[in-house]
Formats: C-alpha cells, sequence, structure tokens
C-alpha cells in the first residue's frame, strides 16, 4: 500500500522528482559547487529568458498548437529593441545622431513579439493553418525581416542604461539577486494568474482539451487562439528585449535554437504535446531542469554538438512518456 502511494506521488511530482535529483547529482559531480549562490544567480541570468519564451509556447501547446518561429522571431525583437538603445554617436548605428528614451526600445522590442504573435494566430486561428506550418513558414519570415532591417549586421555599442535592465542585480554584493530573476518571478505570476484564475485561462485547457467540444459549450475558439498566440508573442518580446540588453547587442545568431530549448523546458515541465494539461509552476520547472543539464554538460565539458544530441533526445523521451502517461486515461 505504502509502495503504491510512493509511487503515486512520484507519477505526480515527476518533474519536481526529477529536478531534486539533478540538483543532487550535479552538487555530487562539483563537489557542491553548484549549490553556491554564485552558480544559482549564474543559472538563473542564463535561463531567465529562456523563461519568457517558455511560458509563451507552453500556452500555446496547452492549446494544442506548437510555434517554431520563437528563436527567429526574439532574434528579430532583440534586434529591434537594440536599434533604437544604440549610441547615438555610433557610426554604424542605425539611426545615427538620434537618441531615443529608453522606453522606445524596450516597447519597440515588445510590439515586435506581439505583431508577430498575432499574424501567427490569425493563420492558425482563422486561416486554419496547422500551427506547424503556420510557425515554420513565419520563422522564415522573422529571419528574413531581421536580416533586411540590420543588413546581417552586428546591433552593437548600446547605451548604458538599456544594458542595465539586464546586467545588474539589486542587493548586497555577496547574495545579490538579478534582476532578471525578478523579471521572471513577475511574468510567472502574471502567467500563472491568466491560467489558473482567469476564464480565459481555462478556456485555453477546454481548446486543448476538445476544441469541437470548446465551441459546442459557447467558447469562441478563434478569438482565444489568437489571444494565445499575441501573448507568446509579446512574450517573446520581451525575452529579445532583455537578451539584446544581457549580451549588449544583437545579431543574426542571438537566441539560435531558442524554440528547441523551450519546447524542451515546458515537455519536461509536464506541459502536454496532447494539449489541456500544463502548469505555470511545471515549466518554470521545466526550464530549470533544462539549465542544469546545460550546466551539468558544460561542466563535464561535454561538447557543444553531442548536447543538441541530449536536447533531442530528451524531448523525444518526455514525448514518449507523455503520450503513455494520457493514453492510459483515454
Amino acid at each position: 500500500m505504502k509502495e503504491i502511494k510512493i509511487k503515486q506521488i512520484v507519477s505526480k511530482y515527476t518533474t519536481f522528482v526529477t529536478f531534486v535529483a539533478l540538483v543532487f547529482i550535479l552538487a555530487i559531480l562539483t563537489r557542491g559547487q553548484a549549490l553556491t549562490w554564485p552558480s544559482i544567480k549564474t543559472l538563473i541570468i542564463a535561463e531567465s529568458v529562456r523563461a519568457f519564451a517558455s511560458l509563451g509556447v507552453g500556452m500555446i501547446i496547452i492549446t494544442k498548437g506548437i510555434d517554431l518561429s520563437i528563436g527567429y522571431v526574439v532574434c528579430l525583437t532583440a534586434s529591434v529593441a537594440a536599434s533604437f538603445a544604440q549610441i547615438p554617436t555610433y557610426e554604424s548605428a542605425l539611426y545615427f545622431g538620434h537618441s531615443f528614451p529608453l522606453l522606445v526600445p524596450i516597447l519597440a522590442g515588445i510590439l515586435a513579439g506581439g505583431l508577430f504573435g498575432a499574424f501567427n494566430g490569425v493563420l492558425v486561428a482563422y486561416g486554419k493553418l496547422p500551427p506547424f506550418i503556420a510557425t515554420l513558414g513565419t520563422m522564415s519570415i522573422a529571419r528574413g525581416i531581421q536580416l533586411i532591417y540590420t543588413r546581417a549586421a552586428i546591433v552593437g555599442s548600446l547605451t548604458p542604461q538599456f544594458k542595465a535592465l539586464a546586467q545588474t542585480s539589486i542587493g548586497p554584493v555577496t547574495f545579490s539577486i538579478p534582476y532578471l530573476g525578478i523579471y521572471v518571478v513577475i511574468i510567472t505570476v502574471i502567467v500563472w494568474v491568466l491560467l489558473k484564475h482567469t476564464r480565459q485561462g481555462t478556456n485555453f485547457y477546454a481548446i486543448g482539451g476538445n476544441a469541437q467540444a470548446a465551441r459546442v459549450s459557447g467558447i469562441n475558439v478563434e478569438r482565444d487562439l489568437l489571444c494565445v498566440y499575441l501573448y507568446a508573442g509579446l512574450l517573446y518580446g520581451c525575452a529579445g528585449v532583455l537578451q539584446a540588453g544581457r549580451l549588449g547587442l544583437a545579431n543574426a545568431l542571438t537566441a539560435n535554437g531558442m524554440e528547441l530549448d523551450a519546447i524542451a523546458a515546458v515537455t519536461v515541465g509536464g506541459v502536454s504535446q496532447n494539449g489541456g494539461v500544463g502548469t505555470v509552476g511545471g515549466m518554470i520547472i521545466g526550464v530549470f531542469t533544462m539549465g542544469l543539464i546545460n550546466y551539468g554538460m558544460s561542466f563535464l565539458s561535454i561538447d557543444s554538438y553531442y548536447q543538441l544530441l541530449v536536447k533531442g533526445s530528451i524531448i523525444i523521451v518526455a514525448v514518449f512518456f507523455d503520450m503513455k502517461k494520457y493514453a492510459k486515461r483515454a
């Protein structure tokens, strides 16, 4: 009886148990260095931008959709934001001689993300295109616009005020908390409230569970699908702004492969590819679980090429067990 209960608890909290197990393994491998505050702070900084993207695509997957355009949309929004945050006297600045208030690059980046999200939403909700095909197309469009807009050049020499958004911390030097971590907490709470305590959040789960049944019950499926892609786009915009600030530049390689990381993170975090299942807590734990795996592989000096193999395998294994888990319930 006790054994069955333990199995049920482990099954219910698989994501959290996996995360704790990885922490212990990493702590042993690094002889405790992984649990020091500087290491934890590094992990928070490294994964915070990815957390924004993961929350966005996590909501989409809950509605049984997918978004492959994440990486290049984040790349585009980072480039747009960076272009308005360049030092005006920088000779290669896209807007040479023009100085913009700090709010302009932030809003420009978020707006660019929102527009792309809305475009994805229109294609999926009203154009009835499969999300995979629609976002595959917008991925290429975003990449093309980024290259045209920046003339394939690096958008650098950003103002210190803009970089400070993502590069500074608060608190005592020995235990300072990065602003990026605070942003993640704020946006996590907002998304949690949206999914858990609003009618629209409930609609997202209903659409993912059975879109036809949701429509019959009075839910405006097209409108809510448009909204979920729009919200995700706004989050990608935030991710792009913070990524540009964190790196101090943007180029065609910014956020390269982020779609793989974000989808892997939320899948590991328990968001079902079958739709209708997933929690905000699971998404965030998934992000940091993938971060721990990346950190561990880097610590063990595993080549970055092999790291891609590991990430791809994690997605396949996670989806395999996800399908088996929910096939039993069906």
